[in-house]
């Protein structure tokens, strides 16, 4: 069979340019190549080759090539910080929730992630930058991301020795059909990507009904009373970029009940987020407003927009909280300069460390 022979003569180049150009986040199909290619080995060894040491072979050449093609968004992530998960959330058809979550699973676990995370889409794409932008040393990362590639590769090759009687059968019938099935793969994984991208168009469209701009948040700082600012960043997010608009209060839209009980409903409720392109708090605001808040929006541009626009901003300290942590401080700053005031020069993001800590100002403040 003609793809028992490219297996034979080109198995191991094409596994290599599949993990690597997935690891890279081209769409690529990286788990069915591990899946074919594994069955096409148990194949060839029914009829006298040889089985475990190809299969071996194969899987170191993936494990190097899923590390190279990591290693580019790890130092990418470590040069470049925030600004390259920026880049990702920009490429992800999923961006709009892969960010945030792989944040909190960085938070949770820390480098060992990278051992499950090519199984999980998204994560990997996100974990690997993350673990460059938070320091984890290039030792430490080659380590468990090669583990994790291995991982991974053989539970793909596995399952082609497992089903390789079945595979047999679907590409007999593919190689029937010849040019038509791979028409219909095409046509198929082009009505999936489209799907996906109108999909998330359409909500996008739903949820930026109700937003508000830098400027007409800062018009209202200057009015009575003054809006109620959620800062929903997750905590590693501030440790890569420890700024934050003046007077907001860091919030987490998973405990979304212990907001809607303790704050005034009449508030105006003004929620940002970082990635231009995150929804997370335009479904706060709308899971708030069906809760009964009369107004509450997504701020657009998020904390982006804000320092583009040249709105000062204030800065954290090496325990993630603002720098007037008390009552009494926060008081006293607010009254010699309530709101920010448009400054020359926005303060570039910071790669400094925060902490895990929830700060802003204190819950005594709630309206």
């Amino acid at each position: 069979m003609l793809l028992h022979q490219l297996v034979d003569r080109f198995g191991p180049a094409i596994v290599f340019l599949n993990v690597m150009g997935a690891a890279l986040g081209l769409p690529v199909p990286a788990m069915p190549t591990m899946i074919v290619v594994g069955a096409s080995i148990a194949l060839m060894a029914v009829n006298g080759g040889a089985f475990w040491a190809p299969l071996l072979g194969v899987l170191c050449v993936a494990v190097a090539g899923g590390v190279l093609g990591d290693l580019v968004w790890f130092q990418g992530g470590r040069k470049y910080g925030d600004k390259t998960l920026k880049t990702i959330c920009k490429l992800s058809l999923s961006r709009d929730t892969c960010v945030k979550k792989t944040e909190r699973f960085f938070g949770r676990w820390g480098v060992r992630i990278l051992l499950v995370a090519k199984f999980i889409p998204g994560l990997s794409l996100v974990s690997v930058p993350l673990a460059g932008a938070m320091g984890v040393r290039l030792r430490s990362f080659i380590a468990h991301d090669g583990a994790g590639i291995a991982l991974w590769g053989a539970v793909g090759l596995i399952v082609g020795v497992i089903f390789a009687a079945q595979l047999e059968m679907v590409f007999a019938m593919i190689s029937l059909l010849g040019r038509q099935a791979v028409m219909v793969i095409a046509a198929l994984f082009a009505i999936y990507v489209a799907y996906r991208w109108w999909r998330r168009r359409a909500l996008m469209a739903t949820l930026e009904k109700a937003r508000i701009s830098v400027d007409e948040l800062y018009a209202l700082m200057n009015d009575e009373p003054l809006p109620v600012i959620f800062d929903i960043r997750s905590p590693e997010k501030r440790m890569l970029d420890p700024f934050t608009i003046p007077g907001s209060l860091f919030a987490d839209e998973r405990d979304l009940a212990e907001i809607i009980e303790n704050y005034d409903k009449s508030r105006k409720v003004v929620i940002y987020c970082s990635c231009p392109n995150e929804v997370s708090a335009a479904w706060m605001a709308k899971t708030m407003r069906t809760a009964g808040f009369r107004d509450v929006v997504p701020l657009t541009g998020g904390l982006d927009a804000w320092r583009l626009a040249g709105f000062d901003v204030a800065t954290l300290t090496e325990f993630g909280e603002l720098s007037a942590a008390t009552p009494e401080e926060v008081a006293e700053m607010a009254a010699m300069c309530p709101w920010p005031v448009k400054s020359a020069a926005a303060p570039a993001a910071s790669s400094g460390p925060a902490s895990l800590h929830e700060a802003g100002f204190p819950h005594g403040d709630r309206a």
